[in-house]
């Protein structure tokens, strides 16, 4: 009991100390980017020189060392979702804060309860939240880059009937726009900047998110710039094409809204109705949990719930 014990203050003080580093790094990319470059030089007139490990604080060495000893788990796949999300972590920070949680959650499941069971179940759990908590946050930044995507793409028009270039029209949508359109664009010039070509820049941003009106924008600038036009016009058709498009997608989810809610709701009717009776009465499920073929009803039940609700959801999806 005494080695468990250790193991879990050890296992604290390390993801502690990971979450520490990962979630109070420097969340600048030029600082990731002068790993690669090298800084810009100095201005010896204007400021005293400064040492090399000045601006170079320990957490950032180490986050170095640490990112550089575990390469090997890095995907880009995985990298292009905490973009995505707008994590400033690396693919080995996030999965040393997956691993550690998830091994320290089962240590102090098996340390509370004095069984394996309830340690693996916390430990499938704080293995599942990151993730959750990632995909929830990609899921936010691009639907709120779908609901300004009209606006910008009628900056970008405005800005080439101005005169500017498609290039330079990036910059009026990031001085305008609120993130997470301005970030996406910024990544989208910082990239240009280190000498990636226009359609790759913006082909790694509809990567990121996952948009179709998006990659309709990336294809009609990528064919105005191999056969030429007039690409403020083409963006006039493609702003009313996007408009009529989500016009489209809002009155299919009001007509599918009434399907949602009927799969939630008996989705979640059995569940609150056991928490329920389980507390006003809480001897009614003694005799249904004995051992015997009421388990095995049970677990019927608990799959033909879920399977019903995947269902249900399925009927409601409809993709425009």
């Amino acid at each position: 009991m005494s080695l468990i014990i250790l193991a879990i203050c050890i296992g604290i003080i390390g993801l502690a100390i990971g979450s520490y580093i990962t979630l109070r790094g420097d969340n600048d990319v030029n600082t990731r980017i002068e790993q690669f470059i090298g800084k810009p030089p100095t201005d010896s007139s204007s400021s005293a020189p400064l040492s090399e490990d000045e601006n170079d604080t320990w957490i950032n060495r180490f986050r170095r060392q640490f990112n550089l000893l575990f390469s090997v788990f890095n995907s880009g796949d995985m990298q292009r979702k905490l973009i995505a999300g707008n994590w400033p972590i690396t693919v080995s920070e996030y999965l040393f804060i997956q691993a550690g949680s998830t091994i320290l959650t089962f240590l102090l499941g098996l340390l509370l309860f004095r069984s394996v069971f309830p340690g693996i179940g916390l430990a499938i759990l704080a293995y599942a939240i990151p993730g959750y908590l990632l995909f929830r946050s990609v899921q936010v930044r691009q639907r709120l880059f779908q609901n300004q995507l009209i606006d910008s793409l009628t900056l970008i028009r405005g800005a080439i009937e101005a005169g500017l270039s498609f290039e330079q029209s990036l910059n009026v949508v990031i001085q305008e726009m609120s993130p997470p359109t301005s970030d996406e664009f910024r990544q989208v010039r910082r990239e240009i900047r280190l000498g990636l070509p226009l359609s790759r820049a913006l082909s790694n941003m509809a990567s990121r998110m996952e948009s179709d009106d998006f990659n309709i924008v990336v294809s009609v600038v990528n064919i105005n710039m191999q056969v030429g036009g007039s690409l403020s016009t083409i963006l006039n058709v493609v702003i009313e094409t996007i408009r009529q498009r989500m016009y489209l997608l809002g009155e299919v989810r009001s007509l599918t809204a009434y399907a949602n809610f009927a799969g939630y709701l008996l989705t979640l009717l059995p569940i609150i109705t056991i928490a329920t009776l389980s507390i006003l009465s809480p001897m009614y499920w003694e005799q249904l949990l004995e051992p015997g073929i009421t388990r095995y009803i049970l677990i019927y039940a608990a799959c033909s719930l879920a399977i019903g609700n995947v269902v249900l959801r399925r009927i409601a999806k409809v993709k425009v």
